[in-house]
């Protein structure tokens, strides 16, 4: 009898060609199916609940796959983490309900994108973080930012590429802070476009730096038009970092990370 197992991954990015398996080179994917494979004694295929691109990083990506074999939960976890590489590990495993899918069932993802924001170049963690020489202002971006909560059509954020059948989302929560040099901008949301993420904090980095006012996120976001808003930030500083699921499923909750934020 078949049973279903849902996995948290935590991962470093920055060796990988992002989340989906490719030909000829080694994606997150490809490394954790060859561990889960191992563990299971058979070929595993996993569905995830978000893709990330290329250098993107993991505190709390889900996935789940259907196995013909009996494994605790701590073999699942510690049986994978014995074939993972030392930058993907698996924080748990959970026999879930076949109607479970980690794509399908979450009701939302939260990214943040951790930006180093000071006149000199990361030298420590320069694959962790983003990075800005010019000084942003964090309460005018995330005064600007207020104007994407809500159902709008995301299409001046969206990456040539995407392969999303509409680009209308419905943002639930959105924040940027400042600690220190770190600015960490915290977007929650039901799903997400391709570089949508990278592309917002690329358009309030413009409006942080004072080039633009407050007033035109809200005039970008109506404009439709990937070409009026900022740049695709670098992918380095941006970390999935929870997906949320009905209660029903009973999946751990874990930190949302990336630990060096405290």
């Amino acid at each position: 009898m078949n049973e279903r197992i849902a996995v948290a991954v935590r991962y470093d990015g920055s060796a990988y060609h992002g989340w989906q398996y490719q030909e000829n080179v080694i994606t997150v994917q490809h490394v954790l199916e060859r561990a889960l494979s191992n563990v299971a004694n058979h070929p595993v295929s996993v569905t995830c609940a978000g893709r990330t691109d290329a250098g993107v990083h993991a505190t709390g990506q889900v996935v789940h796959f259907d196995t013909n074999v009996y494994r605790s939960e701590r073999s699942w976890t510690f049986g994978a983490n014995s074939n993972l590489p030392s930058d993907v590990s698996v924080l748990w495993a959970k026999k879930v309900s076949n109607d479970f899918h980690a794509r399908f069932s979450a009701t939302a993802r939260t990214y943040r994108y951790v930006l180093l924001n000071q006149d000199v170049r990361p030298g420590i963690l320069r694959k962790a973080v983003g990075w800005h020489f010019r000084h942003v202002d964090a309460d005018a971006m995330h005064e600007a930012a207020q104007a994407l909560l809500g159902e709008h059509d995301f299409s001046a954020f969206q990456g040539s590429g995407c392969q999303a059948k509409h680009p209308v989302r419905t943002m639930h929560e959105i924040s940027v802070i400042r600690k220190g040099r770190m600015v960490i901008f915290e977007i929650k949301a039901n799903a997400f476009l391709l570089h949508m993420v990278r592309n917002l904090v690329g358009t309030l980095i413009e409006i942080g730096e004072g080039l633009k006012p407050v007033s035109w996120m809200s005039e970008v976001l109506q404009s439709k038009d990937r070409k009026s808003a900022g740049v695709t930030i670098m992918p380095n500083g941006l970390y999935l970092v929870t997906v949320d699921y009905p209660e029903t499923f009973e999946l751990p909750h874990v930190y949302k990370g990336p630990f060096f934020l405290g």
